[in-house]
């Protein structure tokens, strides 16, 4: 069986309502902050999850508020939108309390180490326990080793537990990995302090007054550039996926964007294969043909009206959650990622795991939920 059925091991139901997939389930909750914003996914879990990869998102709803950016203005936004979507799953979903997981992304947490800012997430878990009155609530802080592991457990499925490379692109960094020696304990870790948004910030900085996107784009491959040479060559070389992985499985917020745009006829799909030639073209028609990017232009050939619909309106979530410049920047840096994996270990398949950004989260509440 191709790894585009195998990995759909999480799969997206209707957003506006809760609906059991499972007939023996429970239903959890992870809230997650990131370098972003709070994510919060409803999950249900079917009772032989850890083996046959029973994982359903039945809400998956997010709010942009840059904590990285350590500001006064963000910290109160992310406080209101972590202690928003809390109650919302408590007193909206009937979630009970334990079953509602706190966690800080990995991205938070090294972001907030370089800038010297640790003391902000401390403070944003102390003011959230005091607002929803929980003095003893967890909220624990997860960093990249655990997260690229938990990553890997949420997102592909056991038949392909061990031949499988993922690489999860977040906000504020990159990582993943695979499980080298045929067990889930042992964890090869790939990292690189570079993600999405803060790629994109890097650019915009060096732009100084100069803010046009011919500008923009010239600033960009010297970051990349610079990225590619300090950090991702030496990361993938020194991975050790060859020949251990047989597929690059691609996860993050970016991943499900470019799949959407490049793919919209596939839309319900919730894995897309591509190759390095095609993510080649796709990211040089960024910068180039942007309106060809268009959710009314892509869903021309799109005859059936249920399915044009549903594209639709997920191209129009992408461009809502990505702007031209963000994508310009996810898409660049996984195109340097994929292209040492494409020339360092030949015959790798590439995946685009469109559901992958809450993987982790829900592998975290698997293993931290009562047995």
């Amino acid at each position: 069986m191709p790894l585009v059925l195998l990995l759909v091991a999480i799969s997206v139901t209707a957003q506006n309502s809760i609906k059991p997939k499972y007939s023996n389930s429970t239903i959890y909750t992870g809230i997650e902050v990131g370098s972003k914003g709070v994510k919060m996914s409803i999950i249900e879990i079917g009772k032989n999850a850890q083996t046959n990869g029973a994982f359903n998102i039945l809400k998956d709803t997010s709010v942009n508020t840059d904590f990285i950016s350590f500001t006064d203005a963000t910290f109160q936004a992310t406080l209101k939108g972590l202690c928003g979507l809390y109650t919302t799953a408590e007193e909206d979903y009937k979630i009970p309390s334990k079953r509602i997981f706190t966690v800080i992304s990995s991205g938070v947490k090294m972001q907030a180490e370089k800038d010297t800012k640790v003391a902000w997430v401390n403070n944003l878990i102390d003011s959230f326990r005091v607002k929803i009155k929980e003095p003893g609530r967890k909220v624990e802080i997860v960093d990249v080793m655990q997260e690229g592991r938990l990553s890997h457990l949420g997102i592909v499925p056991d038949s392909r537990r061990y031949t499988t490379f993922l690489i999860d692109i977040g906000s504020g960094n990159t990582k993943g990995g695979y499980f080298p020696y045929g067990n889930t304990n042992d964890f090869k870790l790939f990292q690189i302090n570079w993600g999405t948004k803060s790629t994109a910030n890097s650019a915009d900085k060096n732009c100084a007054d100069d803010k046009s996107l011919d500008n923009y784009e010239r600033q960009l491959t010297r970051v990349l550039t610079g990225a590619e040479y300090t950090e991702i060559i030496y990361a993938v070389n020194s991975s050790g996926a060859y020949p251990v992985s047989d597929n690059v499985a691609v996860s993050g917020g970016i991943a499900w964007a470019v799949a959407s745009l490049m793919h919209p006829e596939m839309i319900d799909n919730t894995v897309i294969p591509i190759t390095f030639a095609e993510l080649v073209k796709f990211n040089d028609q960024l910068f180039k043909k942007f309106d060809a990017f268009s959710p009314a232009f892509l869903t021309t050939n799109i005859n059936i009206p249920e399915d044009k619909q549903a594209a639709l309106k997920e191209l129009k979530r992408v461009h809502q959650v990505f702007d031209q410049k963000a994508l310009m920047a996810g898409t660049g840096l996984l195109l340097k990622i994929m292209r040492q994996f494409q020339s360092t270990f030949g015959g790798k398949q590439f995946f685009l795991v469109k559901n992958g950004q809450v993987g982790w989260v829900s592998a975290y509440v698997d293993q931290n939920i009562e047995k």
